[in-house]
């Protein structure tokens, strides 16, 4: 029989992120651009 080696946590963390970060992934995303050709993916960031 399988172990869990792990304890569950009783109180919930929530995590409160900056708005520079919150900013920095809004706009990362937006400059990142994914093309598909065939089955090869090209990641590139329109900067």
């Amino acid at each position: 029989m399988a172990r869990f080696y792990f304890k569950p946590s009783k109180e919930e963390k929530r995590l409160v992120p900056s708005r520079k970060t919150i900013d920095f992934l809004l706009n990362y995303s937006k400059s990142l651009k994914i093309v598909e050709y065939n089955t090869i993916k090209f990641e590139t960031i329109l900067n």
